[in-house]
């Protein structure tokens, strides 16, 4: 059985590397909370209860379909389809078609984002790449109205976030929910990943400042990987109750999932 994702696919470099999964995460904490949909998150209660088991939650579904035989990949997209299935049949209304292609959006772009932030610039075929794995992903899913190519992607991310996004209360209370679970440093340091991460329009609409105060840190922190340390310096970001998931974050990009 061939696997989902080509073995050295740019899509595995980036989802096997912990750094990269954790600016992946900043992003859509930001992003989710601006989504006129995030009413969906209140109404399962996971994100704002316990938003990092959701970032967990997120990278194990994430590692299943990236480093998968495609057969597993499918059986798990088919799970991720049949949990929202199950609570629009529980609140008895369906998830809008374009909260849908939201998620996949944001998991396109910051998975780019991320990686050019960490590592290099990525190329046009890399960036195909990145595409086209979450495309089938949206397509396996049954998510209506994709678009077929990289480049109407691009147009339509950019319509996405000017129409779906705007603050509200549920963007304040996640805020105040994600600073009750990290603590006042690593809230601190999620909000500086965040200003390194997300588009223009995510960071005018939460007054963001466009610099970061730990962009002159990068360079040490990309050393520090040299070195073995970099694991020192997740486990004071992330909270320590997640030890052995903050362990598992890194995955060689040969890796299949069992």
């Amino acid at each position: 059985m061939p696997p989902f994702v080509a073995p050295h696919s740019i899509v595995r470099r980036i989802w096997g590397n912990g750094d990269t999964i954790l600016f992946i995460f900043a992003g859509a904490a930001a992003e989710f909370a601006l989504n006129k949909a995030v009413d969906w998150l209140y109404f399962t209660g996971r994100l704002p209860t316990d938003p990092m088991g959701r970032l967990f939650s997120t990278v194990a579904y994430a590692r299943t379909i990236v480093f998968s035989e495609e057969a597993a990949a499918h059986r798990a997209i088919d799970a991720m389809a049949h949990i929202h299935s199950a609570v629009e049949a529980q609140r008895g209304t369906r998830i809008p078609d374009w909260a849908y292609r939201d998620v996949l959006y944001l998991l396109i772009d910051y998975s780019m984002r991320a990686h050019e932030i960490l590592e290099h610039p990525l190329t046009p075929p890399e960036k195909e790449e990145v595409f086209t794995v979450f495309h089938r992903v949206g397509s396996r899913m049954g998510v209506k109205d994709l678009p077929a190519t990289f480049p109407e992607w691009e147009d339509d991310r950019q319509a996405h976030l000017n129409r779906n996004l705007a603050r509200s209360p549920y963007t304040d209370d996640l805020f105040r929910q994600y600073r009750k679970h990290l603590g006042p440093l690593r809230y601190f340091l999620l909000g500086e990943a965040q200003r390194l991460v997300v588009p223009g329009r995510v960071a005018e609409l939460l007054d963001y400042r466009r610099d970061s105060l730990i962009r002159p840190l990068l360079g040490s922190y990309k050393w520090s990987r040299r070195f073995r340390l970099d694991g020192l310096l997740k486990s004071l970001i992330l909270p320590s109750a997640y030890k052995n998931e903050i362990r598992s974050l890194d995955v060689a990009p040969g890796h299949r999932m069992p």
